[in-house]
């Protein structure tokens, strides 16, 4: 484990039993503070929101939980174990288990499409809701099928389709498409700096973890078997903060505007010079972009 991950700085480890996983997560902020609840995305875990756990613990009790199938959180076997409506059950019974009615929710990639969904189900659990790169899920498949650079953008997800072979390539390699992911001219952060051979280590070290491959291919492999509800499609209510990193190698920010009739109180903010690991890449501006939305009398 490299020593990043038991920086004090950043919080203290904890674990919580819900109904079915057990949820290992990093909690930073006095506990009489409101909670901010942060969701990871692929491939990810909770030290993606390590800006964030520093710099707003002074305000809220922040949260950054390691979401089922990730890093030291129950990796339940099988597809239908990651379905969409499953990690969105995991916060309902999240958020008054951490002793809360209520959370800013913010969502970063598969965190996002979770945070949609769970705003749209439980608007009365969400105070604000904060989304980062992560388009609304009512716009992602239509928009993919009629855009081409889409597309090609989302060939990853047919690939990891295929049984077992991504988690033996993974393995086999070192799970070298960590770097890929991270650092690549394509895919990575633009400011290198801020992803360290020691930060890599721990991606490494969270992605290796037992079960943890596949529980996070799983979520791309179960999105084709989710059903969405009524309620996933009813209009977001929560003031909503929509953070856009403009050189994302993932997702075509053209379907950041999208979300705007699916949404009440929608505030969308480009950020130009960020990849898709946005909160990673430029965490000053993001930060800053937060904290004026969080006091702004939405």
């Amino acid at each position: 484990m490299p020593s990043c991950l038991t920086d004090e700085s950043l919080g203290t480890h904890g674990y919580i039993h819900l109904e079915n996983v057990r949820l290992h997560y990093v909690v930073n902020g006095e506990e009489d503070k409101p909670l901010m609840l942060l969701l990871h995305g692929f491939p990810e875990f909770w030290y993606s929101w390590r800006h964030q756990l520093r710099e707003f613990s002074k305000d809220y009790r922040v949260v950054a939980v390691d979401q089922r199938g990730y890093s030291d959180s129950d990796k339940p076997s099988g597809i239908n174990s990651y379905k969409i409506a499953n990690m969105v059950d995991d916060v309902k019974q999240l958020i008054p288990a951490l002793g809360y009615r209520s959370c800013v929710l913010v969502g970063h990639d598969w965190g996002g499409a979770i945070s949609w969904m769970f705003a749209a189900r439980h608007p009365d659990m969400v105070d604000k809701l904060i989304i980062m790169n992560c388009p609304h899920p009512a716009v992602f498949r239509k928009y993919m099928s009629s855009h081409l650079a889409q597309f090609k953008k989302s060939w990853y997800m047919f690939l990891f389709l295929i049984p077992f072979i991504p988690e033996f390539y993974f393995r086999m390699t070192d799970y070298k498409m960590l770097n890929a992911t991270f650092r690549s001219k394509r895919m990575g952060v633009v400011d290198k700096s801020k992803m360290t051979d020691e930060d890599m280590e721990a991606y490494k070290y969270a992605f290796s973890r037992p079960g943890c491959d596949t529980g996070s291919i799983n979520y791309i492999r179960a999105m084709f078997h989710n059903k969405a509800t009524r309620a996933d499609f009813q209009k977001i209510t929560n003031p909503t903060l929509l953070i856009w990193g403009c050189q994302d190698g993932a997702l075509e920010k053209g379907m950041a505007p999208l979300a705007q009739p699916l949404v009440e109180n929608l505030t969308i903010e480009y950020v130009e010079d960020a990849s898709h690991w946005v909160q990673m890449d430029r965490p000053d501006r993001v930060n800053k972009l937060m904290k004026q939305f969080l006091t702004a009398d939405n």
